[in-house]
């Protein structure tokens, strides 16, 4: 993991300081930036969108759809989680913590806007930190390339109807005509530059040129996110500051949401009887969010100032952390995991005993 990833929290945190920071000292420049839009859309933010998810889209190969069927169990489980389970328990663990526990301790006119930036969040399945994971937990790299293509194509069709469904079900008014330019945008074009990018350095010079490619770019993508995170915050600043414990009670349905699928994803590849090594990024994969698509579309379909923006973010803080978490819970268990009746039967001998 790079120095960026490594300390992504620690850079969300200075990016929150920063922005809150320099929105009360240059109100005005921040208000000149929020009203660069054109149909809507963000012209600033909409560069700085690109700029993070083009080059994670990059890592993606779609010819690797053809190795679905090797890892149909992983692929099952994963694809269960992500567009059955984890939306629709965002949404209730939503309502029954930001709508209903904690509706007290929160601004009531922002109550529907942070549940909808929790479900906008979970919509989104993680598509390029989950490489990371995936290394970290030793887990088969064919199985992870392939799921994760799988899921962006996917999302190509289903992110607006489940956020939209979602949305209509937990009673907030969906803007369809923007949550349809806001796929477009945010994802049908950078997935098909990409890949047009992506050809075209493969053909050109090979995988060696697109590792280097990859390495040059991926801290200016992540110098997009944070300098989006400081607009943002410079932004949400007076929320914050007149109600600091916002960021907290945001993020208990997130992490309860990331403990609950990632188990549930894990759980059940080991009743399937998939090896370790697909089971550890099925449930990473399964927990992780596309926090840069969720941000994306938050602010398109709600606003800089909106509590759906400010709640994305937040997934964004605890990401790395919580997801670590996860990766040391799944390499500790491995022993656990392998002595599951479906999983010992398929193993020689010798692999059990290790």
């Amino acid at each position: 993991m790079s120095l960026f990833g490594r300390y992504l929290t620690l850079w969300v945190s200075l990016c929150i300081f920063a922005g809150i920071g320099l929105g009360h000292l240059m109100p005005g420049v921040f208000h000149a930036i929020g009203s660069a839009e054109i149909a809507r859309v963000n012209i600033p933010i909409a560069v700085l969108i690109w700029l993070m998810i083009i080059p994670m889209l990059l890592r993606v190969d779609f010819a690797a759809l053809r190795q679905v069927g090797r890892f149909w169990r992983g692929i099952s489980v994963t694809l269960f989680i992500n567009w059955v389970v984890k939306p629709f328990s965002m949404a209730l663990l939503g309502w029954l913590f930001i709508g209903w526990l904690f509706r007290p301790y929160l601004p009531d006119a922002q109550i529907d806007s942070y549940i909808a930036g929790l479900i906008i969040l979970a919509a989104a399945p993680c598509t390029a930190m989950v490489f990371v994971w995936s290394n970290l937990t030793r887990g088969e790299p064919n199985f992870t390339l392939s799921q994760v293509a799988l899921n962006d194509a996917i999302m190509i069709v289903a992110f607006a109807p489940v956020i939209g469904l979602l949305l209509g079900l937990s009673s907030i008014t969906v803007p369809w005509d923007t949550l349809v330019i806001s796929v477009i945008l945010y994802i049908v074009v950078p997935v098909i530059v990409a890949q047009i990018l992506r050809r075209r350095i493969l053909d050109g010079k090979g995988e060696g040129a697109l590792n280097d490619v990859l390495k040059i770019i991926q801290p200016y993508s992540l110098l997009a996110l944070l300098a989006t995170l400081v607009l943002l915050f410079g932004f949400q600043g007076e929320q914050i500051i007149a109600q600091p414990l916002i960021i907290a009670l945001l993020a208990v349905p997130i992490l309860i949401q990331v403990y609950f699928n990632s188990g549930l994803a894990y759980l059940l590849n080991r009743v399937s009887g998939e090896q370790h090594c697909v089971a550890g990024p099925s449930a990473l994969i399964g927990a992780g969010n596309f926090f840069e698509l969720a941000v994306a579309a938050a602010i398109s379909l709600f606003g800089f100032t909106s509590g759906a923006a400010l709640a994305t973010v937040v997934g964004v803080l605890i990401e790395v952390p919580v997801m670590l978490s996860v990766v040391w819970i799944v390499n500790r268990s491995k022993d656990w995991y392998e002595r599951g009746p479906a999983v010992s039967g398929k193993l020689k001998p010798e692999s059990v005993s290790r």
